[in-house]
């Protein structure tokens, strides 16, 4: 049963859309079962905007039902299975009282019936139906293979039907939805052109892409085959004198399939239709891995992962260097997507033609939200039913906002999102008028407003104007941008460049935070758990090299300047504290000694995690300042992780615990009379910097991008408001209920635009 639970799950998610994967299942499932019948009902709006069923595939009733059947969830049974949420087991379906005939459908013979809903992130897809004419109950195993089937088929069936909505919008007709929904990246909304980012190792993530030349396409698929049936022919050579003539077969039948055949015919066909090689090929590889997997032999379907190794190699040989589009060659207006946008591929593209992203995983508090937060481009994250493979080179609207995409608007809603755009630039120009003002509020309370950053080109003449200096640098993103350990004299150039720029204004470097979400090539950590795992100063402590290395640069950076002040990332206990301080007081000595002649700056303590907030008292007796990180104390005391988007609607950082937290913080600090910031991305949410600001909250680090609309909450609240706002805050039981209510407030105030597309 397994097996061909397996089977039935690999072949619908194969499916080139909804109809094929929907068909692909009743059969599989009538198969596997032994069944008469198996019914496929999607959930959709009715014309009355009420959710309905609709039959979309069965084996067994009338095929003229299809599209024709449909039930509210009050009727029938299929509706039943829906209203409730769970499975239905009858043996005898007509003598239960839910029972609705359909003469349409032709079932007035089945007895027999076991209904299970189809779920997929908490949200009714539709009903998977199993009847038998036979009067029996259906056993454990029936029951359990269903329920296990309608569940792995979920994402399958999202996908597809996202895919077909796709394939519709393009060819003008009307899709059953006109958005596809994320969460909040990074505010904004924007019309764009897809690029599609991908490795070429991954043969899934290969895009479709329209050729022109096709005979030069050909061409280039036959190089490509020829290059790896050579190196299929050398590497068997090689093993002869090691590994026996029977081990080397897989070589040999590697070389027919390439010499000629299906799988070279099928290719060169699917390219004439004007897909490029690399997706074409993709195609063929799956249809023919498929075969093999549907073999009853256990041997020969371990033989589908051959096949789609050797497509790797061929796909390979066709991407080297043509999957890097130069420059010149970008649209001018190019929206990034891909099933994780990582910090390199945004970094490829060139920055004036970059205008939003989207990305398939992740969260609004994910490492590549946070960069386009920096960049200021809107960004969209978590949209797990994008089907990118089928996308590049359409037009999509971003909403940054509300966290939705739309591919390939028709003309009325696209004259609206171009409305929403045109709005979008006027809060910015009003935005932006504020650049040389102070955050003040009404009652003459001052604010300092930092920028969080890692990259030199956010160090524009713009952001000298609006910061009072470098809250949080990141330098780990330097470290990200290249080959290997940048040296001590590079980290030495990168840090004084940031301390120049702002002097005498204060910089917050903070020290190497990888690990986690944010990895370097060259130094791969590879764990079960890695936000639980090696990251931030536990990493730096083991390697008392790169550490050391690290401080001397920024203490010689800082020569003649006097503007650093030193962060030290995830620390949770005072072991780790002793140790770090010891480290940077030895790099200090070492520099003296060489008769180098530096200060030693303030050093600060990151409170990313609970046990730092409860440890806030002796901390803040050993530190000269306290930062408070957001994004990862909001995702530690909410057991959530920030870059999985099937919880991603579960971090709040306007949680009351969280906010509770950052409370204590902010009261501990005061006691020791130590200051305390806060450098998450709650500091640059206008919602969060309002409640901060109520805290006694009295310096926020933000992206560039969110502190014009920080800065025009504060200039229109005064303390007072801010505190009343935040003591309501803390009353509250749950993070929906705060974010309604400072919004109400931000409305009150005439500040809507500054968190929702258009004004």
């Amino acid at each position: 049963m397994l097996e061909f639970l397996r089977r039935i799950v690999q072949e619908v998610s194969a499916a080139p859309n909804l109809n094929a994967a929907l068909q692909v299942l009743v059969h599989r499932v009538c198969e596997a079962l032994n069944v008469t019948v198996c019914s496929v009902y999607l959930t959709t709006q009715s014309a009355d905007n009420e959710d309905e069923l609709v039959l979309l595939a069965t084996q067994g009733l009338k095929a003229e039902a299809i599209g024709k059947v449909h039930m509210h969830f009050n009727e029938g049974l299929v509706g039943f299975v829906a209203q409730r949420e769970e499975p239905i087991n009858l043996d005898n379906a007509p003598n239960h009282p839910r029972y609705k005939f359909f003469s349409e459908a032709g079932e007035e013979k089945l007895k027999s019936f076991l209904g299970v809903p189809i779920i997929n992130y908490g949200k009714l897809l539709g009903v998977l139906v199993v009847q038998q004419r036979e009067q029996r109950r259906f056993n454990d195993d029936h029951v359990a293979f269903l329920i296990t089937l309608a569940a792995q088929l979920a994402g399958a069936i999202t996908q597809a039907g996202a895919t077909e909505d796709i394939y519709k919008l393009i060819r003008g007709e009307k899709p059953s939805k006109q958005y596809m929904e994320g969460l909040p990246g990074s505010p904004g909304v924007v019309i764009g052109q897809v690029v599609v980012a991908y490795s070429p190792a991954d043969l899934d993530a290969v895009p479709d892409r329209t050729v022109n030349d096709i005979p030069a396409e050909i061409q280039r698929f036959e190089k490509a085959v020829n290059a790896v049936s050579d190196e299929m022919s050398v590497v068997n050579r090689s093993l002869e004198s090691v590994v026996p003539a029977e081990e080397r077969a897989l070589f040999d039948a590697f070389a027919m399939m390439l010499e000629g055949g299906s799988l070279i015919d099928d290719t060169i066909i699917r390219i004439k239709t004007g897909n490029w090689a690399p997706a074409a090929l993709r195609d063929t590889i799956f249809e023919h891995a498929r075969i093999f997997e549907d073999m009853q032999d256990a041997y020969l379907r371990d033989r589908a992962e051959d096949i789609r190794d050797l497509g790797r190699r061929v796909v390979s040989k066709l991407l080297y260097k043509s999957d890097e589009i130069p420059a010149d060659q970008y649209p001018e207006k190019t929206v990034l997507v891909g099933e994780a946008v990582s910090a390199a591929q945004l970094a490829g593209v060139p920055p004036e033609k970059l205008v939003g992203v989207v990305s398939v995983h992740g969260s609004g508090s994910s490492h590549t939200a946070i960069l386009a937060r920096a960049m200021q481009i809107p960004a969209v994250m978590g949209v797990s039913d994008l089907p990118v493979g089928r996308i590049d080179g359409q037009e999509i609207v971003i909403d940054g906002y509300g966290g939705r995409v739309y591919v390939h608007p028709d003309k009325t809603l696209r004259k609206e999102l171009v409305r929403l755009v045109e709005e979008e630039k006027q809060v910015t120009a009003d935005l932006n008028e504020l650049i040389e003002l102070p955050a003040v509020t009404k009652d003459d309370f001052r604010m300092a407003l930092f920028a969080n950053t890692g990259l030199q080109s956010d160090i524009n003449p713009s952001l000298l104007k609006q910061a009072d200096g470098i809250g949080l640098y990141r330098t780990e993103v330097p470290f990200q941008m290249r080959e290997q350990f940048p040296g001590e004299d590079e980290q030495e150039q990168i840090y004084r460049e940031a301390l120049e720029a702002f002097a005498p204004r204060p910089v917050v470097l903070r020290t190497l935070d990888i690990g986690g979400d944010k990895m370097l090539n060259y130094f791969p950590v590879k764990e079960e758990n890695p936000f639980l795992g090696w990251r931030g100063i536990r990493i730096s402590l083991d390697h008392p090299d790169i550490f050391i290395t690290q401080i001397r640069a920024m203490l010689k950076a800082n020569r003649g300047l006097d503007n650093l002040q030193i962060l030290l990332p995830m620390v949770s206990g005072m072991s780790e504290l002793r140790q770090a301080m010891s480290l940077v007081q030895r790099a200090h000595s070492e520099l003296l000694e060489e008769g180098c002649k530096v200060m030693l700056p303030p050093i600060g303590l990151m409170i990313e995690v609970p046990a730092a907030v409860y440890m806030i008292g002796p901390f803040a007796k050993h530190v000269d300042f306290l930062s408070i990180g957001s994004n990862d104390l909001t995702q530690y005391l909410l057991a959530v992780d920030r870059n999985n988007e099937r919880v991603g609607k579960l971090y709040d950082a306007l949680h009351p615990s969280v906010l509770s937290a950052i409370l204590h913080v902010i009261q501990g600090a005061h006691i020791h009379n130590k200051p305390v910031s806060i450098c998450g991305e709650l500091a640059g949410n206008p919602l969060g910097a309002l409640v901060l600001m109520g805290m006694g909250m009295q310096s926020l680090s933000m992206s560039a991008g969110s502190i014009l609309r920080v800065k025009k909450v504060i200039r229109n609240f005064t303390r007072e408001q801010a505190i009343d706002v935040m003591s309501r805050a803390l009353t509250m039981e749950d993070g929906s209920m705060v974010r309604e209510m400072v919004i109400e407030e931000l409305d009150k105030a005439g500040l809507g635009g500054l968190i929702r597309a258009g004004k």
